[in-house]
C-alpha cells in the first residue's frame, strides 16, 4: 500500500459515510463509470461548489475499484451489487488517488508543492514494483509507461480538488503553466490510463485555454445534466432522510418544509431541484435548522465578490435579496477568482462557488441559508449605498410596524424614495416589492417572509410567518400603487387573508399572536407614501 497508489484511506473514509445515520446510496454512478473504462471516453471531470459531495464520491469510487483492500462489506449491501459487472471490477484495479488540497504547512511555493507529490508517487511505484529496474532520473510518466510495458498493468486516476492550487497565493502564471503541463504529461494519451476522474470547483476551461486537458469531458451543474443526481440531495432523497430523522429523534424540531426553505433552491440544467447535502445532514443531526455554510477560503465571503465592482451589481443584488430573479449571462469559465471586474464575471463566480443559483438565464439566491449570508453582507457593506442604508433601517421598520407607528414607517419609506435610487421609480410592482423586502430585511431573523402566498380568497402580497416565537405578531402586508393604505386594509379583511394563519382541521393553533393587517399605499403623482396598521380578529 502506498501514499497515493492503492491506499486504503478511501475505503475507511467512505465506510464512515456509509455508517452514518443519514447515508444516501449514490453507488449507481458506478454503473455509468464502468462502461467508460478502457474507452476513449475514459476522462471525466466533475465540477461543483463546495459541500456538494465531490470528495465523498471520489472516496467511494476509490474504495470500489482499488486493490488496496476488500470493500465487499460496504458494496455488497449497496445498489451497485446488482450490476452485472459488479464482481469484475470490485477491488480489481490499481488506483492512484491524489487529493491536491492535502498539503502541509511548510508548503511555501510551487516546487515544494508539486515536488512533494512527485516524490511520494514515484516512491509508491518503485515499492509496488520492486522487480523492475527504473532509471534514477526518470519522470513519473516514464515510470508508469515502463510498468505498463513490463507488466501490462494499467491505472485508474482519481484527482480530487485538482484546481485548488490556482487559489494559492504562491502560484504564479508560470506555475500554472507548469502544473497543467504536469497533468497533461501524466495522463494525456497514455496507454497506462484506464480511467481518469477529476473533481474541482472551477471548470477546466477557466484554466486550460490550450490543449492540456481537452481530453476530459466536463460536467458542471449548469451546463450538463449527466451525473447531476449524484451530487447534492434530490427531493426524494431528502424525504427518505426526513423519515429516518422523524423515526429516530425523540423531539423533532426540524420540519420538512424547513429543510426545503433553508437548503433547497439549486437547480440542475434540466430544472431538477438539489439540496445542499452537508447542511441537510447537519440540520438533522443537530435537530436544528440553522446556517451551516462555513467559510473555507477567501472566496467564500460574499463581500469579496461585492467589492469587485459595487456599482455594477448593486441594483441586481437588491432585487435578488428581495427574492426576485435577475437576468444574467453566466459563463462558468469566466469565473476568474482574482481578476473579476464585470457584472457577468462576478455573478459567474458566485454561481460557480455556490452562492447563487442559475436557471434558464436567471440567477437567484438559492435558499434561506445563503440569504442570511447576503443579508449579513448588506448590513455591513456601506459601499452598497442605498441598499445598505435601507437594510440598516429595517429593524426600525419592523419595530414601528408592530407598534402601529405609521409615522415612522412612512418616514423610512419617504427616506428610501428621497434617495432617488434606480429601484424607486415604482413604475412596476416588482420595484416596490424589492424596496419592501429591503426595509423589512431584519424581519427575516424571526419571520418567514412569503410573497404572494395563498390566504383566504386570493393571494397576499406579503405574509410574515413567525418562526422563533409562536406568540409573535402575525403580519399580513398589502401594497397599493396609486391607491390608499385604507383600501389595502379593506382588501385584507374582505378576502380573509388572515386565514393563512389558521390551522388545518384537527391541528392545534400554531400561531397565537396578534394578526396585524398592514397597508402601504404610494401615490405616483404626489410621490407620497401612507401606511396603516390594524389588529384584526381571527375568524
Amino acid at each position: 500500500m502506498g501514499y497515493y497508489l492503492n491506499n486504503d484511506d478511501t475505503y475507511h473514509k467512505y465506510q464512515e459515510v456509509v455508517n452514518g445515520r443519514y447515508f444516501i446510496d449514490k453507488s449507481p454512478i458506478l454503473t455509468e463509470i464502468i462502461p467508460l473504462i478502457g474507452t476513449s471516453q475514459k476522462y471525466i471531470c466533475i465540477t461543483r461548489p463546495r459541500r456538494f459531495g465531490k470528495t465523498t464520491m471520489a472516496n467511494m469510487i476509490g474504495a470500489f475499484f482499488s486493490k488496496a483492500c476488500n470493500s465487499s462489506d460496504i458494496f455488497d449491501s449497496l445498489s451497485i451489487s446488482d450490476y452485472t459487472d459488479y464482481q469484475i471490477h470490485l477491488n480489481k484495479h490499481n488506483v492512484i488517488y491524489i487529493d491536491f488540497s492535502d498539503m502541509d504547512d511548510e508548503c511555501r511555493d510551487y516546487p515544494s508543492f508539486i515536488g512533494r507529490i512527485k516524490k511520494r508517487l514515484k516512491r509508491d511505484l518503485r515499492r509496488a514494483y520492486p522487480d523492475i529496474v527504473f532509471e534514477e532520473d526518470s519522470t513519473i510518466a516514464e515510470d508508469l509507461m515502463y510498468i505498463n510495458q513490463k507488466t501490462k498493468d494499467r491505472f485508474i486516476f482519481i484527482l480530487d480538488e485538482w484546481d485548488v492550487v490556482f487559489n494559492l497565493k504562491f502560484i504564479s502564471e508560470e506555475d500554472r503553466r507548469q502544473y497543467l503541463l504536469f497533468l497533461k504529461v501524466l495522463m494525456r494519451d497514455r496507454s497506462y490510463v484506464t480511467f481518469a476522474y477529476m473533481t474541482g470547483i472551477l471548470p477546466i476551461a477557466k484554466y486550460s485555454s490550450g490543449t492540456e486537458l481537452n481530453n476530459f469531458l466536463e460536467y458542471t451543474m449548469t451546463s450538463e445534466e449527466k451525473y447531476s443526481e449524484y451530487f447534492g440531495f434530490t427531493e426524494l432523497e431528502v424525504d427518505l432522510l426526513y423519515s429516518k430523522y422523524s423515526a429516530h429523534t425523540p423531539n423533532p424540531l426540524v420540519t420538512r418544509e424547513g429543510l426545503q426553505s433553508w437548503y433547497n433552491g439549486y437547480h440542475t440544467k434540466s430544472g431538477g431541484q438539489v439540496y445542499n447535502p452537508r447542511s441537510v445532514i447537519a440540520a438533522l443531526m443537530n435537530n436544528n435548522l440553522g446556517n451551516y455554510w462555513t467559510s473555507s477560503g477567501p472566496y467564500d465571503e460574499i463581500s469579496y465578490y461585492i467589492s469587485k465592482n459595487v456599482d455594477a451589481i448593486r441594483d441586481e443584488l437588491a432585487l435578488m435579496v428581495s427574492g426576485i430573479p435577475v437576468s444574467a449571462k453566466i459563463r462558468e469559465y469566466a469565473a476568474t477568482s482574482m481578476n473579476m471586474s464585470t457584472k457577468d464575471e462576478i455573478f459567474s463566480a458566485m454561481v460557480v462557488y455556490g452562492f447563487l443559483n442559475y436557471e434558464n438565464g436567471y440567477i437567484s439566491v438559492p435558499n434561506r441559508e445563503l440569504m442570511e449570508k447576503f443579508d449579513e453582507a448588506l448590513m455591513k457593506e456601506a459601499s452598497l449605498g442605498y441598499v445598505h442604508r435601507l437594510s440598516v433601517n429595517s429593524e426600525r421598520m419592523l419595530k414601528a410596524t408592530k407598534a402601529g407607528d405609521t409615522a415612522t414607517m412612512t418616514e423610512i419609506l419617504e427616506y428610501a424614495h428621497n434617495m432617488e435610487t434606480p429601484l424607486l421609480s415604482y413604475n412596476h410592482e416588482v420595484e416596490l416589492t424589492a424596496i419592501i423586502n429591503l426595509v423589512y430585511l431584519a424581519a427575516r431573523d424571526s419571520y418567514r417572509l412569503v410573497r404572494e402566498d395563498k390566504g383566504g380568497i386570493g393571494y397576499v402580497d406579503f405574509i410574515f410567518y413567525p418562526m422563533t416565537n409562536q406568540n409573535d405578531d402575525c403580519i399580513i402586508l398589502e401594497l397599493k400603487v396609486d391607491d390608499t393604505a385604507e383600501h389595502a386594509i379593506q382588501q385584507i379583511k374582505e378576502n380573509k387573508y388572515v386565514l393563512a394563519f389558521s390551522p388545518k382541521p384537527g391541528e392545534p393553533l400554531s400561531y397565537t399572536g396578534r394578526r396585524l393587517a398592514v397597508g402601504i399605499g404610494y401615490d405616483r403623482r404626489s410621490k407620497k407614501h401612507e401606511c396603516q396598521v390594524e389588529v384584526i380578529e381571527c375568524t
